[in-house]
């Protein structure tokens, strides 16, 4: 039951797809690290520009350790930048920093999307770590609604990768216009930008695919107990 063929077999495309998308979002990232952008602006400059042009000017940017750790935190209202970014005067640092940035705009106008995945955190985080737990639990002890609550438990946290998409599609999608309407960016800038951004999003999307490919194995193996 713990080594189980058929999950290898399932899970085989999507461990591929998420090593190519690693290996994607790193390179383009380190190739665009050493294009400097033409304004010469610091990733924490352009994050700050951004959000101080529509009244944000309360949201602080600050830096944080590692690398490709970017990230925008809705509680404390908080944008930070790794380190490569936060400093760097480079193409990646730019669109990296106003994607980051497209998330404190969403927080903002209450975007939708954004709230519902904020919502489902704490049960998500719970789902991924103790649901497959559960799973096991009920087939080993034969109880069908202890596997279903393991598999809903999973679902939560594939709900989550999946709302997870439009938040950071749409804040790729915020961050171009406002490098564009701001003058950040030149044509050649515009599409590097846009693939570093477009980079990223394989990750996201990668992560889902194996999430859902997950749960339908669980949900696979809880109706094989229930036909025995």
């Amino acid at each position: 039951m713990f080594f189980d063929p058929l999950f290898l077999i399932m899970m085989a495309p999507t461990i591929v797809l998420m090593l190519w998308a690693q290996h994607r979002v790193k390179s383009t990232f380190a190739k665009y690290s050493q294009v400097p952008n033409q304004r010469r602006m610091t990733g924490a400059e352009t994050a700050r520009f951004i959000l101080d042009s529509h009244g944000l000017s309360d949201v602080p940017v600050e830096p944080v350790s590692g690398q490709l750790t970017d990230h925008y935190d809705p509680r404390s209202r908080t944008l930070r930048l790794s380190e490569p970014v936060y400093r760097a005067t480079s193409v990646a640092a730019l669109g990296i920093a106003a994607h980051e940035a497209g998330h404190a705009l969403q927080h903002a106008e209450g975007y939708v999307p954004l709230q519902v995945r904020g919502a489902l955190v704490p049960v998500a985080s719970i789902g991924s770590n103790l649901g497959f737990i559960v799973v096991f639990a009920g087939l080993l002890l034969q109880l069908t609604p202890l596997a279903w609550l393991g598999i809903a438990m999973f679902g939560a946290a594939t709900l989550f990768a999946l709302i997870t998409l439009p938040v950071e599609f749409n804040a790729s999608s915020r961050a171009m216009v406002e490098l564009q309407t701001l003058g950040f960016v030149d044509r050649t800038e515009y599409d590097q930008n846009r693939k570093v951004l477009n980079a990223a999003a394989w990750t996201y999307i990668a992560s889902f695919a194996a999430a859902v490919m997950s749960l339908l194995y669980y949900v696979m193996l809880v109706l094989g107990m229930r036909r025995d």
